[in-house]
C-alpha cells in the first residue's frame, strides 16, 4: 500500500468548523463516540458496510480518535501518479479525524507525530493496489458556551485500484482495515 502525509494550513486550503452542520443538505455531525447508536443515520455508512465498520471501528473506546464527516465513491478518473497501480478504477473514501482529548487537538506536533508513526506502522503493510494519504489542516473547534479555538485535524483518503469496481473496492476494504488496525494499535501505545 502507498502511504503518504502533507501539511495543508494555508489560507486557500481545506479546513474544517465542528461541529458542523449543512442546513442545505440537512446533514449534521453525529457525535458516533459518545452515541455508537447514531451510526445507523450516516448514509454513507449504510450504503458502504466497509465504511461502516471502520467508523465504528475508530470511534471505538480503543481509539484516540473519533470521526467528523465522510464519503465514499467510486470513479475512473484516475490522476497520472496513479498510473503505478495499473488500473482502470479507484474505490475512494475520505474520513476527517479528531483526537477525542480537546488538549489534544490544538497540538500541531502531536497531529504530526500521530501521522508519521501511523504511516510508519502502514509502511510495513504487504504490496497492493491502494494507498492512504493523511492531510493535516486546521479546524475550528466550537465549544458548547459558543467560545471557539483553531486546532487541528486529519483527513485520511483511502483508495484502492483494480480493473472494475468490484475490484477496486475489495483493495478499498482491505486498506480501510489495515489503517483501523493501524490507529488501534497506535492509540493503545499512545495511552501507554
Amino acid at each position: 500500500m502507498q502511504v503518504d502525509s502533507a501539511v495543508e494550513l494555508g489560507p486557500d486550503d481545506d479546513r474544517l468548523e465542528f461541529p458542523w452542520e449543512d442546513p442545505a443538505s440537512a446533514c449534521s455531525y453525529f457525535d458516533l463516540k459518545r452515541r455508537p447508536e447514531l451510526l445507523a443515520r450516516v448514509p454513507e455508512a449504510a450504503e458502504h458496510p466497509e465504511l461502516r465498520d471502520f467508523l465504528a471501528r475508530v470511534n471505538s473506546s480503543a481509539s484516540v480518535l473519533e470521526t467528523a464527516k465522510c464519503d465514499a465513491w467510486s470513479t475512473s478518473e484516475l490522476n497520472p501518479e496513479e498510473d503505478i497501480f495499473a488500473a482502470a478504477r479507484k474505490f475512494g473514501s475520505y474520513v476527517d479525524l479528531l483526537f477525542s482529548d480537546p488538549h489534544l487537538r490544538l497540538s500541531f506536533k502531536f497531529h504530526e507525530d500521530f501521522v508519521r508513526k501511523l504511516i510508519n506502522l502502514l509502511k510495513k503493510s504487504p504490496e497492493m493496489p491502494a494507498s492512504a494519504e493523511f492531510l493535516i489542516r486546521r479546524c475550528y473547534y466550537t465549544e458548547a458556551n459558543g467560545q471557539g479555538t483553531f486546532g487541528f485535524y486529519v483527513s485520511f483518503y483511502g483508495f484502492g485500484y483494480g480493473e472494475n469496481e468490484k475490484q477496486a473496492r475489495l483493495q478499498w476494504a482491505i486498506a480501510l482495515k489495515l489503517v483501523g488496525n493501524a490507529i488501534i494499535q497506535l492509540s493503545a501505545s499512545t495511552r501507554e
